[in-house]
């Protein structure tokens, strides 16, 4: 069995890689947040807890974006 790395012990074109993948993911949860905040509860397709919570990972963000957005 493989053991996992640290990221100290990565090379640098893969911290490299980690590093903006990190970023891009909660430049995506962040944007999907303050999305979610500024809208009214009937601008939202659901519970606005429940997309706070589903929005709480990079996948779930893109899905509020998507699906859980009224059309304006």
């Amino acid at each position: 069995m493989r053991r996992s790395r640290s990221f100290s012990e990565m090379s640098m074109r893969r911290r490299i890689v980690a590093a903006v993948l990190l970023a891009v993911s909660l430049g995506i949860i962040g944007f999907a947040e303050k999305d979610l905040q500024g809208r009214s509860a009937a601008e939202v397709r659901g519970s606005k807890l429940v997309w706070r919570v589903v929005s709480l990972n990079a996948l779930g963000a893109l899905a509020y974006l998507r699906w859980g957005r009224t059309p304006a």
